[in-house]
């Protein structure tokens, strides 16, 4: 029984310190090898006699993945040991739930959590399935690149998993109490105490990223500008101005919706807004989608690729929609089509199709898409933790080419503010609330983000012509 591959020094080092422990994290950024790793601990526990079993969670996205994981880097011995499913069957199946409470009260097993973040939420279903089945296997680790995508409440779930005494709260609202601050309307401020959270986790942690153990391509970030049609900057205008009405510092939904308006003009789409002005449905603005100046944007990226493979991340389904009729060559990657399906997609691309077309939840976690170099983004989301698992499917262990990254961006608008958090791993509403506490106006503040470096309304002095 062996694993087929020698483990780099970090690697090594993650096995030293987590397989003398019942349970632990394992917090490695994405193409450092957490797989191999966490394999290594399995093969050590089973040749030791120690578990019968090692359940592997996984999104579903990456069961085959991680089927083919284990495959390449184990020997044929240790593969009758391995069970698969998805986080996501548990939210869902009761077959699939009742099977593996049956199998842990029967079998001493290893549980793998891999994408923990994915059970932050310690309300979810899925985590109190998880949870069950979790208390009855004697050895546990979760596998994630970060342990955080938001804030330091996404611990508690994960940890809780693990073993409540790590942290040492039965509920979350105990945890909160001590070290999460809300708002009036119960939503996360700012965390406190994370002196303490640190040093509890610490021993039960460890931590590795890419720039610290392995030398990888040059990762080279582009933005790529265009102008808004004279009808969509009337409308953002005229969301703008309706959305800011409304606005509460307090309240951070009014933030987002503000926010989410006027991304939605951005991507070519009209708002109505109900009676009160503070709820909005959207339908498309551009009959022709090659009118949408920012779908003509990505028609002429794929000019200069010369042929090059690429994955195109959208933010909307309607733009996944419309590339795929509008692009030869294209496969799909989102939540609209059956697992197999995508799976025989992501076959398809890394055979013979020029272009993926997905959403950032689907295809953001546990696929290895180093065979690509080319990522663009023709909208983004807020989350960093998505985008940051995102660009890792191309640039990790195994890419022997430069990435090139590249976002789409409509010139004075707020996909200025969006692409440069992300670019400089900032949260946007992070940012946005220390713009808001150094401002003695709100709304004069969240124009200065909403308008880029224009920093004002669309008033159509810039179309004419000035000669100094």
């Amino acid at each position: 029984m062996k694993i087929k591959n020698r483990l780099l020094p970090h690697q090594e080092d993650a096995v030293d310190k987590l397989v003398k422990l019942k349970v632990g994290a394992l917090f490695m950024e994405q193409g450092t090898g957490k797989t191999i790793t966490t394999l290594e601990i399995a093969r050590q526990r089973i040749e030791k006699g120690k578990i019968d079993k090692v359940l592997w969670l996984c999104p579903c996205s990456a069961k085959k993945n991680i089927k083919a994981e284990i495959m390449k880097h184990c020997s044929p011995d240790m593969l009758p040991y391995f069970i698969i499913c998805g986080i996501e069957t548990l939210s869902t199946s009761i077959r699939a739930n009742s099977y593996l409470l049956n199998l842990v009260a029967d079998k001493r097993c290893f549980l793998v959590i891999d994408e923990s973040l994915l059970i932050k939420n310690p309300r979810a279903l899925r985590s109190e399935h998880i949870l069950s089945i979790a208390e009855k296997c004697p050895y546990r680790i979760i596998l994630n690149g970060t342990p955080i995508s938001r804030n330091e409440a996404d611990l508690f779930a994960q940890f809780q998993i693990l073993d409540w005494r790590i942290l040492g709260y039965r509920s979350y609202w105990s945890f909160a109490a001590n070290h999460i601050e809300l708002d009036d309307y119960g939503r996360f401020r700012r965390a406190l105490n994370t002196d303490v959270i640190a040093r509890k986790i610490s021993p039960y942690v460890f931590q590795v990223k890419k720039r610290d153990c392995i030398e990888l391509p040059k990762k080279n970030n582009y933005v790529e500008y265009f102008d808004l049609t004279e009808e969509q900057k009337a409308t953002y205008n005229y969301v703008a101005e309706t959305l800011l009405v409304d606005i509460n510092e307090w309240r951070p939904e009014t933030i987002y919706r503000l926010f989410s308006g006027l991304q939605a003009v951005i991507s070519g789409k009209y708002l109505t807004f109900n009676k009160r002005g503070n709820h909005f449905d959207t339908y498309e603005m551009f009959e022709n989608p090659l009118d949408n100046p920012r779908v003509q944007m990505i028609m002429d990226e794929m000019n200069y690729l010369n042929g090059d493979k690429a994955i195109i991340f959208c933010h909307y389904r309607s733009e996944i929609d419309q590339l795929c009729k509008l692009l030869p060559d294209t496969v799909r990657f989102d939540g609209t089509i059956r697992m197999k399906q995508r799976m025989s997609n992501l076959e398809e691309f890394a055979k013979d199709k020029k272009y993926l077309i997905a959403n950032k939840t689907c295809a953001g976690y546990s696929l290895n898409l180093q065979f690509c170099h080319n990522i663009i983004y023709m909208s983004n989301d807020w989350d960093l933790g998505t985008r940051l698992q995102s660009e890792d499917r191309v640039h990790r262990f195994g890419q022997d080419s430069e990435v090139s990254i590249t976002d789409i961006c409509a010139d004075h608008t707020i996909d200025e503010q969006i692409i440069r958090c992300l670019q400089n791993k900032e949260g946007l509403l992070d940012s946005v609330k220390d713009d808001i506490n150094n401002s003695s106006n709100v709304k004069d503040s969240l124009k200065n983000i909403i308008y880029g470096k224009k920093k004002g309304f669309f008033n159509g002095s810039e179309l004419i012509e000035e000669v100094e």
